[in-house]
């Protein structure tokens, strides 16, 4: 089971629904026998920029962050995964530029935090081709194309 606690700090009028985001957290888990837990928190520019310099030292706004919990061991069995944060406008304007509908980018995004809160990382390149392989898969199941397409 998941437990979702959703945050809408961004003053966007076109958000996926609690319903959508779920789904793609719920799809990126499945992998996870255990219960989860976790936040989404939906921002504008200025809250995005300013996470993404105090965590990353990057001073801009990025499209997702994950935060994974940090649970002592004597809690691990807690369901707690961690966090996303998502600049709603870094990922409109991204989606736009980019040639891809909101939906799929709204969706490989989500994706892509949870597979962060899962360990996935993509520094390496063999991470990144693993991680990027799994995200493939998992969009493809919901009819969206390969978001890696014009990158490569």
């Amino acid at each position: 089971m998941l437990e979702l606690d959703l945050q809408n700090a961004s003053a966007a009028r076109e958000l996926p629904s609690e319903e959508q985001l779920r789904r793609w957290c719920e799809l990126a888990l499945r992998q996870r026998q255990a219960d989860s837990e976790l936040t989404i928190r939906l921002v504008d520019e200025a809250e995005g920029r300013e996470l993404n310099h105090t965590w990353r030292h990057k001073d801009y706004a990025t499209n997702v962050l994950s935060f994974p919990a940090d649970v002592p061991d004597e809690l691990l069995d807690i369901p707690l995964l961690g966090d996303l944060v998502i600049c709603a406008p870094v990922v409109e304007r991204e989606a736009a530029e980019q040639g891809k509908s909101r939906e799929a980018h709204w969706a490989h995004l989500v994706i892509h935090g949870c597979l962060h809160l899962l360990g996935y990382d993509h520094i390496e390149d063999e991470e990144a081709e693993e991680m990027e392989a799994l995200e493939r898969e998992l969009l493809a199941e919901l009819g969206h194309p390969d978001p890696y397409a014009d990158n490569e």
